[in-house]
């Protein structure tokens, strides 16, 4: 690339040399290589392809109402946060229902259905000392309704089987001779 003096010279033309600085001032001020134009163009180039997307971007919501949108999202949260206290209640109650259902069967239900229609499940799942009162609920029914969990004494859990021990009067073959039974056959 020539340099703008070169180029004045090559036409005849000559700057003193005193008022070269200033020509060389007002040459930047005013005019661009065509390098520096070039330069210039492609970044104009490049913005306006930019300006085309977004605008292509921006044409797909021209006709959405933004009110709408805002009341969607906030109807949608709300739904999501109904459904996550129902969640969490639900896995409350699976939690409540197996420590009850263990408590009852530790307890020594026969039924653990059948206590559990006894008891009142609402009183024990507000309470703030569950486990107390859970234990509590469970004695009481107890007490109210012994026939709804196994006895713990001797005479109405009778061991009869079995056995190689004649001694034991309720012994298989103590039994068998008892009634006049012919004794078991051995093979």
């Amino acid at each position: 690339m020539k340099n703008i003096h070169t180029i004045l010279t090559e036409y005849g033309i000559e700057i003193p040399a005193e008022k070269k600085t200033a020509f060389d001032k007002a040459v930047a001020e005013n005019y661009k290589t065509v390098a520096e134009v070039e330069k210039v163009t492609a970044a104009r180039d490049s913005f306006k392809a930019q300006l085309d997307t977004a605008t292509a971007a921006l044409d797909k919501f021209k006709d959405v109402d933004v009110s709408e949108l805002q009341g969607q999202i906030a109807q949608l949260t709300k739904d999501l946060d109904g459904q996550k206290t129902a969640f969490e209640a639900k896995i409350a109650d699976m939690e409540f229902d197996a420590v009850l259902n263990a408590a009852i069967t530790k307890a020594g239900a026969r039924s653990v259905k059948a206590v559990r229609a006894e008891l009142d499940l609402d009183a024990i799942k507000a309470s703030r000392n569950r486990d107390t009162d859970l234990t509590a609920a469970l004695e009481k029914c107890k007490e109210e309704n012994g026939f709804l969990f196994g006895a713990d004494e001797p005479i109405n859990n009778p061991i009869v089987g079995k056995g190689g021990n004649n001694d034991n009067p309720l012994s298989d073959a103590a039994l068998r001779s008892a009634f006049g039974l012919p004794a078991e056959k051995k093979t």
